[in-house]
């Protein structure tokens, strides 16, 4: 191995390379936006402030959301996720998730559960992650106030069908809310048309933005308790959180450098366009699948051969640990992918790893081919050694 060799299939993690327009946005807002955005009326701090606006307007255009004050802007997915299903759900409310759930979803609920607050029903999908929306239609009761969906397992692959759940949702008075922590910047995502009253996302995937950035859609029908209380620069006076949006759910002081990167990410997604990156990706895990299906003894996780899915590719290999084949791909290849449970043991148990975890590859917007061709002939040789 080169020591300049480096492959990095670790996107559904966290995306790396960024754009270099990223990289450029947050070395000038470190330089000449770094007031407190909404702290003050000067100069510097209103150029931050427009940052912040600007970004929640490149969002609104890519998932389709008609006001950008309806985004809040949060660390991460799971803050979003936290503040979505604790600032909603009261004593006595039902609860509808699905089985590759991430635990970003799962332990908020079980959390609530455990406290005598709510009632979970998980939602089974099948081995593959396919899930029958006829099974949650079965599951709806009289006090179901949320239905928790991930559009994409990050274990599996697998897409759910958000507009057929959005439907029903509608129907039965019930709020979704959707987990696009792998679909973000990957699949069309349109609040509108797909019935989706709250979308937690990150910031650094498939919006190739920053760590430390994401948000949480909030339709305006919907009245969220805040999860967290303090400065917002706006009605300083008042001892009370103030009631307009997005600071009644941004205490603190922002990242103006990340969501400025956020930005940059979000503008190269729209000029590229979801589609495009859906099909390049999608057409670089079939070639994966392709060539591991090739290799004895690899069990490939999640939707079959030509169907559709994101861009990962989970597999077990015969006798050979996820970490140990991790570790070889890291250390004598140069290859990054992830290994063990991906926060997500429910869809392990659907996929039937509960008891040994799996490999998964994801691949980006700037995977190639080469790349993809390199993991395929590296497991083939770890394999001859077992």
């Amino acid at each position: 191995m080169s020591e300049e060799t480096f492959i990095y299939l670790d996107h559904a993690a966290t995306s790396w390379p960024k754009p270099l327009t990223v990289v450029e946005a947050v070395q000038h807002a470190m330089l000449h936006d770094a007031a407190n955005p909404g702290r003050g009326s000067h100069r510097m701090a209103v150029r931050a402030s427009r940052v912040l606006f600007d970004t929640r307007k490149r969002l609104s255009k890519l998932f389709h959301i008609k006001n950008p004050n309806d985004i809040a802007f949060m660390p991460n997915t799971t803050a979003g996720l936290n503040l979505a299903i604790k600032g909603l759900l009261k004593p006595g409310d039902h609860v509808i998730a699905t089985s590759v759930e991430h635990n970003s979803v799962r332990r908020p609920l079980e959390y609530l559960k455990h406290a005598g607050d709510v009632d979970v029903t998980y939602v089974d999908t099948d081995e593959e992650g396919i899930l029958n929306i006829d099974h949650v239609a079965e599951a709806i009761t009289s006090q179901t106030k949320l239905i928790v969906v991930n559009h994409s397992s990050n274990l599996l692959g697998s897409i759910l069908p958000i507009d057929r759940i959005g439907e029903l949702a509608r129907a039965k008075g019930i709020k979704l809310l959707v987990d696009a922590a792998q679909s973000a910047g990957i699949l069309e995502l349109n609040v509108e048309s797909m019935g989706i009253d709250l979308l937690a996302f990150p910031g650094h995937k498939g919006l190739l933005g920053p760590q430390g950035t994401g948000g949480l859609y909030i339709h305006p029908d919907v009245d969220l308790v805040p999860q967290l209380h303090g400065g917002t620069g706006s009605q300083s006076e008042a001892p009370e959180q103030p009631n307009v949006r997005p600071d009644k759910y941004e205490a603190g002081t922002q990242n103006t450098p990340g969501l400025a990167g956020l930005k940059a990410g979000v503008e190269f997604v729209l000029n590229e366009t979801v589609q495009k990156i859906h099909t390049k990706e999608w057409l670089l895990t079939q070639r994966m699948m392709e060539g591991l299906l090739a290799v004895e003894g690899i069990k490939l996780l999640g939707p079959k051969l030509g169907q559709e899915r994101t861009g990962m590719v989970s597999f077990v290999a015969e006798g050979i640990d996820p970490s140990e084949m991790s570790y070889i791909l890291d250390q004598h290849y140069g290859i990054a992918v992830r290994a063990g449970f991906h926060c997500t043991p429910l869809a392990h148990g659907r996929a039937g790893t509960l008891g040994t975890g799996a490999v998964r590859a994801s691949v980006g917007c700037f995977t190639t081919e080469s790349e993809a061709d390199a993991l395929v002939e590296a497991v083939k040789e770890i394999r001859k050694q077992y």
